[in-house]
């Protein structure tokens, strides 16, 4: 089997918490050989055995051997880091937030294509447990038609706007966090009819954007996305309503909780697992009359996300994330930081 050579630029919580990880569970279809890091003697995370550390972002990019790169740095620096990459003559991962702004992102997908490069944003929450889950309860037809869908991503982390004491709209809440929960929304349901947003400085003029709640319309479905920093006990992760019933699951996926407890992967199956206690509610009426079951969670996979990668490069399938979904995405962004009050 042709093996992927894999790259970094970055060697923070990215790439050693949502990266790496998955990728050393696929070790017959790719490997990591180097990694850039411009301060070689931070020792955060521990090194990955076999694979070159270096401070010389040349040996990255000019490494025969390296197919593709991936960018982890701070997302300010993404476009310069995805330009340099593709100039290089490099196909690119870029993490999300992709790019500060849509203009940006046409550009290096502009760049992409004169170059016959690959360049795709990393959407690995397409693959939560709780997503996936949500999608099979559709896909099985027990809600009739679907009239409302609400998924919340919620903290209770008042000391994170209350330190901050200026208004950046690529730092705020609604890029940090809408960019994964937009993802889920437009990979699924595409572009939607129009858009009502409601995002917010809950600590006044001037502060970082704390809370979002945008709506957006397909026909007769709305779905909404909502954040905030301030919510004591979050709300479920999903509600699915439908003509004939529907969904409730609170528990959010359990891959990133297991991360940070170093529960990994490639050394525990039972890895990102939901248990019984962590499954939905599936309420519907039929011609039998009413049902409530609980639906066992789809197992969510962030490896997936490289699978697919591995597809695109060296099977020619299409990209997993398309550059007209990371665009709309950011148009959203934009829109919403552009709308606040």
């Amino acid at each position: 089997m042709q093996k992927l050579t894999i790259g970094f630029i970055g060697n923070g919580k990215s790439t050693n918490r949502y990266h790496s990880p998955f990728i050393l569970t696929r070790s017959d279809k790719m490997t990591i050989k180097t990694i850039y890091a411009r301060h070689l003697d931070k020792t955060d995370w521990p090194r990955i055995d076999n694979v070159r550390y270096t401070d010389d972002l040349k040996e990255v990019l000019h490494d025969p051997d390296i197919d593709v790169i991936i960018v982890t740095t701070p997302h300010n620096a993404h476009a310069s880091y995805a330009r340099r990459v593709l100039e290089a003559g490099k196909h690119c991962v870029v993490e999300k937030p992709f790019v500060p702004t849509s203009a940006e992102a046409r550009e290096l997908f502009a760049l992409a294509e004169e170059k016959g490069l690959m360049l795709q944003c990393y959407q690995n929450r397409r693959f939560d447990s709780d997503f996936l889950t949500v999608q099979k309860v559709i896909e099985s037809g027990k809600l009739g038609d679907l009239l409302e869908l609400e998924m919340h991503f919620d903290y209770y982390r008042p000391e994170v706007p209350e330190n901050i004491h200026e208004f950046r709209p690529e730092w705020s809440y609604l890029y940090g966090h809408g960019c994964h929960t937009l993802d889920q929304v437009i990979s699924y349901f595409g572009r939607p009819d129009r858009i009502h947003y409601d995002v917010r400085q809950l600590l006044g003029e001037g502060r970082m954007n704390d809370y979002f709640d945008l709506d957006l319309y397909y026909g007769i479905l709305k779905v909404s996305v909502k954040s905030s920093y301030f919510r004591v006990k979050s709300r479920p992760s999903f509600v699915v309503y439908g003509k004939k019933g529907m969904f409730e699951k609170y528990a959010k996926d359990r891959q990133e909780a297991d991360l940070k407890k170093f529960y990994l992967p490639k050394d525990h199956a039972d890895f990102g697992l939901d248990s019984p206690e962590d499954y939905g509610t599936l309420i519907y009426m039929d011609e039998n009359g009413y049902h409530e079951e609980k639906v066992p969670s789809v197992r969510g996979d962030y490896a997936r996300y490289y699978d697919a990668l591995y597809e695109t490069l060296i099977n020619g399938a299409p990209q997993l994330v398309r550059p007209e979904e990371t665009i709309l995405q950011l148009e959203i962004l934009e829109t919403g930081v552009k709308n606040m009050h």
